[in-house]
């Protein structure tokens, strides 16, 4: 910082300071903030928005039909045969349609008092009005009454009011078509698969909609188009994706059930589970039609009412084993769908990626134990194949744990520790942390400032190897990977299993610099291309180690950025005196105690999981390999079309 600033003669800083951004200018300044970022997925998210309205109109019982079309020019549009926007004039805003404060006004629609709808996907009032402000070109078209009324906006401005254009006295509902800007998403285009999946989908968490497919775009197999209704439900869902793949029960479990009995609340869920041995389970959850990828309360009331269920079978069964069956052994190979309706539910995030909404765990418990029970009991075949399947999970769980407490005990006689590994103590995996370090210097201050009982350490030599496109031979006489994977006790590639983890968290602590940001990338690439499970079932983090401490007088802060070193400068740290700041190079340069502190102690530290998230397989290596392999191209391409979306550089 300067030193007119530290003496207050710096830029004015004063009421014409504060900039008031109105209207949807937030959404285009910070697309980030509304749709999760300006990639692929986030570009995509724009259709599931405007497909949830839809959506909510046939789960509301007013539309029977909806059509999704990708056109040449890579704009979408959406309609359905149900009540259409209404166009009279708003209550509140004299001047506006209601249409018009709906598609340009944050937080406006017809989901906050549950009056229009009893559950519905969007919430916030914010859907339909950031797909227009995200737009160059958007045009609805509403048939009401039997009239046409159409209006068309453009950035998130209307072009003209809205205006009635004729009769239409065999349609009713809404039409939106909109064209992605190219200011927000560079050339990024929909991908028809990625929207004949999202379509696909969402017919099969309704019933009662039947959803017409068409596109210009030709895409590989996908069909140019289609119409989807499946009156099985999410059990027809479940018997598509497990087609041909071995099963313990012939038919799933499967069901719907309304809250309204058991618990005199609006809702209801529909859920559909069978095991396999012969590929990884999954859980796919909805929540009023809406994927939440993260899961949330509801996932955790269905697993709930699963395992009690299953430990309660095995005691009527006299299987004493069955109590060792945990959340764990259910989802090794359990392969289940999970979709709940709920009316104002909450989520974490607006792209609504976890369900955080309490109650619905209970809920979601209570309607589905007592079906469980029931379906074992009536078919005892399935629910003995089953029990016995998920008791072999549960004892080669403990038995690979006990083989990793004997492990640990005698670490130092098995590993050669070619990479200086400091283990800790501990005889269970569970709380133990690995930390992955840059040398020896950053290592010798982390030895110091570890918990010797639970925090091992791996000092790296310099960066490790780009794993993408090395020969396995490569990889196999890299020293960094190799002591890496000595240390965690797994192999790389099809031969990794995570309970051969000798750690429960792995965490990359580099400096807070390029080069570190560089070192963090390169090692989650090797993660994710060879040991990708280990990300999945969440034992990877990312330190957050400080950039600066500050120090006036008695008072110390320690800050991660320069953004937030400038904020303390000019506000004071409430001590005396002058602001001292260190700048710390490297991780070598902090103290024991500075590491501790703020990067190492469990108690005042923060860390980042890093999680995969991707709306199909392929998704995230897909971008992987644009960013970290072999074609210097992909790269360039990529950062030209991102570029305009950074707002610090660090060169």
């Amino acid at each position: 910082m300067s030193s007119d600033l530290l003496s207050g003669q710096g830029p004015t800083y004063d009421a014409s300071s504060i900039e008031v951004l109105e209207g949807l200018e937030p959404v285009r300044v910070r697309p980030g903030m509304y749709i999760g970022g300006t990639d692929e997925r986030a570009l995509h998210h724009l259709v599931a928005e405007i497909l949830d309205n839809s959506m909510d109109e046939a789960v509301a019982g007013h539309a029977t039909r909806i059509e999704v079309e990708l056109h040449e020019d890579y704009s979408v549009t959406v309609r359905d045969n149900g009540r259409g926007i209404p166009v009279d004039p708003h209550p509140k805003f004299p001047g506006k349609s209601a249409l018009e404060v709906i598609l340009c006004t944050l937080h406006a629609g017809g989901k906050f008092n549950g009056d229009a709808y009893a559950t519905s996907g969007g919430l916030h009032g914010v859907g339909a009005s950031v797909v227009n402000a995200l737009s160059d070109v958007m045009r609805v078209e509403v048939a009401r009454n039997r009239e046409l009324f159409v209006q068309e906006f453009s950035r998130g401005k209307p072009l003209g009011p809205v205006e009635k254009v004729g009769a239409a006295p065999n349609r009713r509902g809404t039409s939106v078509t909109f064209h992605a800007d190219a200011q927000i998403f560079g050339s990024q285009t929909f991908k028809p698969h990625r929207l004949l999946k999202m379509v696909r989908s969402k017919a099969y968490l309704f019933s009662g909609v039947e959803i017409r497919w068409k596109t210009a775009i030709p895409d590989g197999d996908t069909p140019m188009e289609a119409t989807f209704h499946f009156p099985g439900g999410l059990a027809d869902y479940l018997s598509d994706q497990l087609e041909k793949t071995t099963t313990y029960a012939d038919k799933p479990f499967a069901g719907k059930v309304s809250f309204v009995e058991k618990y005199n609340v609006p809702g209801s869920v529909e859920w559909a589970i069978n095991w396999t041995p012969i590929r990884d389970g999954f859980l796919q959850s909805y929540c009023n039609t809406v994927p939440t990828p993260e899961g949330g309360t509801h996932e955790a009331g269905f697993w709930a009412a699963i395992l009690k269920g299953i430990r309660a079978y095995g005691e009527l069964a006299k299987n004493r084993k069955a109590d060792q069956i945990t959340r764990d052994d259910l989802t090794s190979g359990g392969c289940a769908l999970v979709s709940c309706f709920i009316r104002e539910p909450q989520f974490v995030g607006q792209t609504k990626d976890r369900l955080s909404t309490e109650e619905a765990a209970k809920w979601v418990e209570g309607a589905v134990r007592d079906h469980f029970d029931n379906w074992l009991a009536a078919d005892p075949k399935s629910a003995g194949a089953i029990l016995d399947f998920l008791v072999l999970r549960a004892e080669e769980r403990l038995r690979r744990r006990q083989e990793k407490e004997t492990q640990r005990k005698t670490a130092t006689k098995r590993l050669r520790l070619p990479g200086k590994l400091a283990d800790c103590s501990a005889k269970n995996r569970e709380g133990t942390e690995l930390f992955l370090v840059e040398g020896d210097s950053a290592g010798g201050s982390a030895k110091a400032a570890r918990n010797r009982e639970t925090q091992a350490l791996l000092p790296l030599r310099g960066k490790v190897l780009n794993v993408l496109g090395a020969a396995s031979s490569k990889l196999n006489d890299n020293a960094e990977i190799r002591d890496i994977c000595e240390a965690l006790g797994v192999q790389m590639g099809t031969k990794f299993k995570v309970d051969d983890l000798r750690y429960d968290k792995i965490i990359i602590m580099t400096d807070a610099d390029v080069d570190g940001a560089h070192i963090a990338s390169l090692l989650m690439t090797f993660f994710f291309s060879q040991m990708r499970p280990l990300i999945d079932k969440g034992h990877l983090y990312l330190a957050c180690p400080p950039l600066y401490r500050l120090t006036q007088g008695a008072k110390r802060l320690y800050v991660a950025n320069d953004a937030e070193k400038e904020k303390w400068l000019a506000k004071g740290l409430g001590g005396k005196g002058k602001i001292d700041v260190q700048r710390f190079k490297g991780l070598g340069e902090m103290d024991a105690k500075d590491l501790k502190e703020t990067t190492m102690d469990p108690k005042v530290r923060k860390l980042i999981r890093v999680t995969i998230h991707e709306d199909e397989p392929g998704d995230t290596g897909d971008l992987v390999e644009r960013l970290m392999g072999k074609k210097p191209e992909l790269r360039f391409q990529y950062i030209q079309e991102n570029a305009r979306f950074v707002e610090e550089l660090d060169v």
